[in-house]
């Protein structure tokens, strides 16, 4: 089967068409694939779709949770912020191998490094852009998901200290690259951390890669890419926003490709939307340097086990190659957070 189910369309159709309002169905496309979620465009009679489910060799055993806590973040959000409506969720492996969730499909574009054409020679538009990512970040953790149906969603006592151990116990006993500053960054990190703020929900991967955008104008259409979701620290999203806006301390930055469009001269600055986000939230900003570390080096920490991966040999990709100069990269900005350099 590969990253298609291809060979599962009957049963797919079967039971969409058994399960929701939505007839001739026929898989159209494949939207991506990868090691991230496989992502299928699927046509009915009724409208377009887009399915959702873990690539059949997925690197982690539990890989399918993601596909169940974004279809249950993504129910209890719809009608509140700008996220996709959910059609359905099969959890029943018999169907194409693996769970799978059924969305709207929403018209818009993901921005990296260029702007649609339609406003591409707007000298607003970054800004804008910007500004409603803020906005609508503000907006899901300004949601009341006590009363969104979220009882019990994740574990949001103690986040932030699990997240530090975890990824410093898991690099430490992984072996691999001589990198320092994973230790030495984990170190700083676990004896500052700050007080714990309101549990909100949380994205998990907040930036303007996992939006879409409307193809006319400079505004935010859908916040998708929701597997990471959970219920935790807010400032945590905001800190993965800002690390990829704007002018970076290294170049070439690592992942330079996300939010790169942000990069152009003249766009809002990352203290202004930090500045935007605690206005919306009430939220305070005290300990923002911390934040913009976590963020830069636990990305280096989760994502150096896939170059770990590409070394002995398990994987061979462009994205993975490219980690061999990014996870230092991310580490070298991590360090210039924790020195108030931003």
């Amino acid at each position: 089967m590969g990253n298609s189910v291809g060979n599962s369309e009957a049963p797919l159709a079967e039971w969409i068409e058994a399960n929701t309002d939505h007839g001739g169905v026929r898989i159209e496309s494949i939207l991506s694939g990868g090691n991230s979620n496989l992502t299928l465009h699927i046509a009915t009679d009724e409208g377009p779709l887009v399915l959702r489910t873990p690539p059949e060799n997925a690197i982690s055993p539990k890989a399918h949770r993601g596909i169940e806590r974004e279809a249950r973040v993504m129910r209890a959000l719809h009608g509140k912020v700008k996220v996709p409506e959910v059609i359905g969720f099969c959890a029943d492996t018999a169907v194409i191998g693996r769970p799978f969730l059924l969305v709207s499909m929403v018209d818009g574009v993901s921005i990296t490094d260029t702007l649609p054409a339609a406003y591409a020679s707007d000298e607003t538009a970054v800004n804008r852009l910007g500004e409603g990512l803020v906005d609508e970040l503000a907006a899901i953790h300004n949601v009341a998901w006590q009363s969104a149906g979220l009882e019990g969603f994740g574990k949001p006592d103690g986040f932030l200290a699990r997240q530090v151990e975890r990824w410093r116990e898991i690099r430490a006993s992984a072996g691999g690259r001589d990198l320092p500053l994973i230790e030495e960054l984990g170190a700083w990190l676990a004896s500052r951390l700050p007080p714990d703020p309101a549990q909100t929900i949380v994205h998990g991967d907040y930036h303007l890669d996992n939006t879409l955008t409307r193809r006319d104008r400079p505004e935010l259409a859908a916040v998708i890419d929701w597997e990471m979701a959970t219920l935790g620290d807010p400032l945590t999203d905001l800190g993965l926003l800002l690390m990829f806006w704007g002018p970076r301390s290294m170049e070439p930055p690592g992942f330079a490709q996300v939010q790169a469009v942000s990069r152009l001269p003249g766009a809002v600055t990352r203290r202004d939307l930090a500045r935007r986000w605690s206005e919306r939230t009430g939220i305070g900003l005290d300990h923002l340097d911390f934040y913009l570390c976590f963020a830069f080096w636990r990305l280096a920490a989760v994502v150096e086990g896939a170059f770990q991966l590409y070394q002995k040999g398990e994987v061979d990709s462009e994205y993975a190659r490219g980690l061999e100069h990014d996870v230092p990269a991310l580490l070298a900005e991590a360090a210039a957070a924790a020195a108030g350099e931003w």
